[in-house]
């Protein structure tokens, strides 16, 4: 950290206020006073600052108030709260207001040192999805993807590197992380745009009729064809076809796929006419096309045509940061759908959200939290309000149980190596342990007095 950092200290006790500026200093951030809710909006008025860290209450004006006054001002400065008065109803008073975080007084050191640091690297990323999103242009159609992670940031500058081209695009990853969206991101912002977009997954065809949709077929071509019809590669002429789970096509749709991606020529099911198409393709896939091609289930020779340009979908669990954008966002939509009055989420049910793994991704999150909407009975959804989400679950770091051999352990011996390896790995930071094993400090302490280990 370096003294560009500046931090604004806002508590009404000079005493408190001393102490936070020595600690701050040494840590390397470059550290300016208020002692009044009041001053702290005449000094966000006056100069920009890249945190604040603020008591709740003061007697002029409190830290509550002050925070929706800074937000209103400039939203992007990130706030953390700190109150001794630790409850639900303040910490989602301060939330709802746009703090970043809240922390109860006495501070643990540890934690508001890492609570900063996530602070400023979350307020750092959208500073650099603001320059990114000018790079990309005004104009530029994001097609509803939401992400301010690094990992998003990437792939979105290379969407929009590639929209404008005419090359094949293969995108990657698991099931439920959004390629559809990216494909349909690249479309809106190719010269394509103003032509057909048409989609086909072809997982969800059998083969017998899969190349009736692609390529069309004449009348009488086989039994139930009735008339003739018009491919998805005759519909998508002059725009993009996106094949969906390419994987699943057989071998031998592949053959007939790949010789219309050389020739650009197709023939209907039954018919003879050669028609030439213009088509871009963007295809997807959940599978790792280099294990198909080995286990002689995908060819090798449709892949180097497909993999022209390749983009992969990051998982939900290597982009933690976007998890509540993605659930605000649902909420949003949900609320709306369901004709419900629901404001955001309480800070231990978005705890929940960050620290599960999301096997499903997007997908998955964007289901938890309908359900969530729809079983709601507050303004606040609760941890309870996501049952589906095991309470262990934790991100990569935290050491799952049964992971100590093949012998059999007590549970009350299972749960002490797990702490204690989990503390180890996280070289003896007890914020961090607390964090990646899904307890809170105070829990942690008390555990390390029963193991005999000074906390």
């Amino acid at each position: 950290m370096t003294n560009t950092n500046t931090v604004l200290v806002v508590d009404d006790d000079s005493g408190h206020r001393t102490m936070l500026r020595t600690l701050l200093t040494g840590w390397g951030y470059a550290v300016m006073e208020a002692d009044d809710g009041s001053s702290a909006i005449d000094s966000v008025h006056e100069q920009a600052f890249d945190l604040i860290l603020m008591d709740v209450r003061m007697i002029k004006v409190s830290g509550l108030e002050a925070l929706g006054e800074i937000k209103a001002f400039n939203p992007a400065i990130p706030v953390i709260i700190m109150t001794a008065y630790s409850s639900v109803e303040s910490a989602v008073g301060a939330m709802k207001n746009g703090a970043y975080d809240y922390l109860t007084k006495p501070l643990d050191f540890d934690e508001l040192r890492l609570t900063m640091e996530r602070a400023m690297e979350h307020s750092h990323l959208r500073e650099e999805n603001r320059l990114l999103r000018e790079t990309l242009g005004a104009h530029f159609d994001t097609h509803n993807i939401i992400g301010t992670s690094p990992a998003m940031m990437r792939l979105m500058e290379t969407v929009a590197q590639v929209a404008t081209s005419e090359a094949t695009v293969l995108i990657t990853g698991e099931s439920g992380t959004g390629k559809e969206m990216i494909a349909g991101a690249i479309h809106f912002n190719s010269l394509r745009k103003d032509g057909p977009y048409v989609k086909i997954n072809c997982a969800a065809i059998t083969e017998t009729l899969l190349e009736s949709e692609l390529f069309g077929h004449e009348k009488g071509a086989f039994t139930g064809a009735y008339r003739r019809k018009e491919g998805r590669f005759r519909q998508a002429h002059g725009g993009t076809l996106f094949l969906d789970e390419v994987s699943e096509m057989s071998l031998a749709m592949q053959v007939k796929l790949l010789r219309v991606l050389q020739d650009r020529e197709i023939t209907r099911v039954g018919g003879e006419e050669v028609m030439k198409v213009d088509v871009r393709i963007i295809a997807a896939t959940n599978k790792d096309l280099i294990t198909e091609i080995r286990a002689d289930r995908f060819r090798d020779d449709l892949y180097y045509r497909l993999n022209v340009v390749a983009i992969a979908m990051p998982p939900l669990r290597e982009r933690r940061e976007d998890i509540p954008l993605l659930a605000q966002h649902f909420l949003e939509q949900f609320s709306e759908r369901n004709r419900k009055q629901i404001k955001g989420f309480t800070p231990q049910a978005m705890d929940r959200l960050l620290r599960y793994e999301w096997p499903g991704n997007v997908r998955e999150l964007m289901n938890a939290v309908e359900r969530a909407v729809v079983l709601a009975r507050a303004e606040y959804l609760n941890e309870q309000e996501f049952p589906l989400i095991p309470r262990e679950a934790g991100p990569e770091g935290a050491i799952p149980i049964g992971s100590y051999g093949s012998g059999d352990f007590p549970l009350d011996e299972v749960e002490k190596k797990t702490i204690l390896r989990t503390l180890e790995i996280s070289n003896g930071n007890k914020s961090e342990a607390a964090r990646r094993l899904g307890i809170t400090r105070r829990t942690l302490h008390k555990k390390l007095k029963t193991y005999g280990v000074m906390p």
